[in-house]
């Protein structure tokens, strides 16, 4: 961005129709543009039984512009004109939002009150309001307040074409959205070998049934409107650093100024004998899933490998195939992840294969017992690696497993070139900045705003919490955390019943926690472990959590 003139401001936008509106409280005027919903989400209602929010056509808008950016430092407030009323406006962790100016109560200024760790607490009576959805946190009062979209007017003048060229898991498309929240105007250009736009991944093997276009994340309307490029069937076979050009399958070349390579993993090859077989799958699109989920109806369905993904689609079968066999190399699946415990807990031993083809469809699994398993459909769960072939001789640097290392901007060792997601070893601050690898669907996203924020010269720092989640038979696996090379376990509740908390530990220090049937625990040890407290192994022995809120090092 050297040399490039950027300004930008700060615009608000709220309804047309209720900008006349002069809303009262029992006690005193609200804010002029209230849209209060009777009593918060929190401690009111489940995420289910709340309303869903209104969609508002762009015709129902009125903005205006309030202030410029870099008004407001972070941990600021500001009470702004609307013209016809006035808004809170905050900035804090580099993040706007707004709110309406009064407390709905007694009408208190909020400006004149206390903010911290996403909410404001009344000068007056002490209500607390979550700054990013107006909710209600804490009392007195009944109402949530109305919240106000913050959107940025930019003038961006740049000496060169600068089109950032994205292949997307999610990590991509955070990048290109990230792009445009943060100002940038030049053309961003997001390339993908899948004939769909990007869409939620680790739904497809949790439900087999669903469409491209119901698991979509963005509508092509969506990126359209944003000025996004999205090229589809577009798979890039070359990377030239010196020339700044990405070479696709189908011949075509493009120049790129900034280049974010999120190709994600693909599976690990497995032998044996025959091609294109058409009931063997590797869970890779929503049509593979559609397919599994089809050939599996009220027929007898094999599962090879004991990974995640494996484990799901068997769960999701054993209401619909006739039969669900799952078999792998592994005495006990998911030890390496969850340990012995949990794993046993999880589901049976599984036995060693191996598969015997006929023609181009397969008929059976011979298990090395001699054992022999009818299979209808087989979908092959045993593990991938980093898609980054296409990279070898490109000069980006890869480790001896194709993994691409990055800096804590997610740039590689190539200036301008930047990646994330599955493919990366990256700074984990967890680990006093050792490289790893975590291929966790939340992390990607992360990856992909970091790397954002690098291109544009705002570098940033990971500190997120990695969190995964899994959902097999019913229930749900939540785990936080960066447990690789944990050396005890700690089992807090009913392992059998399936209701328990497993603490990961690693030289007396809790490295990470996984969860069934415990929320929202993993999610309060992600906050205390994101807050830079040590958790030791000793709070988590004695079976009382109330460490949790009040206890924890430094």
């Amino acid at each position: 961005f050297n040399g490039s003139s950027i300004e930008v401001k700060v615009e608000l936008t709220l309804l047309d129709k209720e900008k006349d509106t002069d809303v009262m409280s029992p006690n005193g005027k609200a804010s002029p543009f209230s849209d209060c919903r009777p009593n918060g989400a929190l401690g009111h209602c489940s995420d289910e039984d709340s309303a869903p929010p209104r969609l508002y056509q762009p015709r129902d808008y009125v903005e205006a512009s309030v202030c410029h950016v870099k008004d407001l430092e972070n941990g600021q407030m500001r009470e702004v004109d609307l013209g016809s009323g006035r808004a809170l406006l905050i900035k804090e962790h580099g993040e706007f939002s707004a709110i309406a100016h009064k407390c709905p109560h007694y009408g208190a200024p909020l400006v004149k009150g206390v903010l911290s760790k996403g909410h404001v607490r009344c000068p007056w009576h002490g209500a607390c309001f979550n700054i990013a959805t107006g909710d209600i946190e804490d009392f007195p009062g009944l109402d949530s307040l109305p919240t106000f979209q913050v959107t940025f007017v930019v003038w961006l003048t740049m000496p060169f074409t600068f089109p950032a060229i994205h292949i997307p898991c999610p990590a991509g498309l955070v990048c290109a959205e990230t792009l445009r929240q943060e100002g940038f105007t030049d053309r961003i250009v997001m390339c993908t070998m899948d004939k769909h736009p990007p869409y939620d991944r680790p739904k497809l093997s949790k439900s087999l049934e669903s469409t491209a276009e119901q698991l979509r994340l963005r509508s092509i309307d969506f990126l359209q409107d944003h000025d996004i490029e999205l090229l589809t069937e577009k798979e890039a076979v070359a990377v030239d650093v010196k020339t700044r050009a990405v070479t696709f399958q189908d011949g075509s070349r493009m120049e790129y100024r900034k280049l974010f390579i999120a190709t994600g993993s693909k599976p690990k090859p497995m032998n044996y004998k025959g091609q294109d077989v058409k009931n063997v799958f590797h869970l890779r699109t929503p049509e593979d899933a559609n397919c599994v989920a089809r050939l599996a109806n009220n027929r007898n369905a094999v599962i090879v490998g004991t990974s995640f993904v494996g484990m799901e689609v068997a769960a999701a079968l054993t209401d619909k195939a006739h039969s669900v066999s799952i078999i792998g190399i592994e005495a006990i699946p998911f030890q390496k992840a969850l340990g012995e415990k949990v794993g046993r807990a999880i589901m049976k031993v599984g036995l060693p294969w191996e598969i015997r083809l006929s023609e181009l469809r397969l008929k059976e699994v011979l298990l090395k017992s001699g054992k022999v398993l009818r299979a209808d459909v087989c979908v092959i769960g045993t593990g991938s690696r980093p898609a980054t072939g296409f990279l070898k001789g490109s000069g980006v640097h890869m480790d001896s497993k194709g993994f691409v290392p990055v800096n804590k901007t997610m740039q590689t060792n190539v200036e301008g070139v930047f990646a994330g997601g599955d493919i990366v070893t990256f700074p984990f601050l967890g680990r006093s900045n050792k490289k790893v690898n975590i291929p966790h669907w939340q992390m990607a996203h992360v990856h992909g705003r970091v790397a954002a924020l690098g291109m544009m010269g705002r570098p940033t720092e990971i500190k997120t919490v990695p969190y995964f989640w899994s959902a097999m038979f019913g229930k749900s696996i939540r785990y936080a955390g960066y447990g690789e090379g944990f050396d005890d376990v700690v089992i807090q509740g009913d392992l059998d019943e399936l209701k328990f908390v497993a603490f990961y530990t690693r030289s007396e220090e809790v490295i990470a926690v996984a969860s069934m049937n415990y929320d929202p625990i993993v999610s309060r040890v992600a906050e205390v472990l994101g807050s830079g407290k040590t958790i030791r192994k000793r709070d988590v022995e004695t079976g009382d959590m109330s460490w949790l809120i009040d206890k924890g090092s430094q």
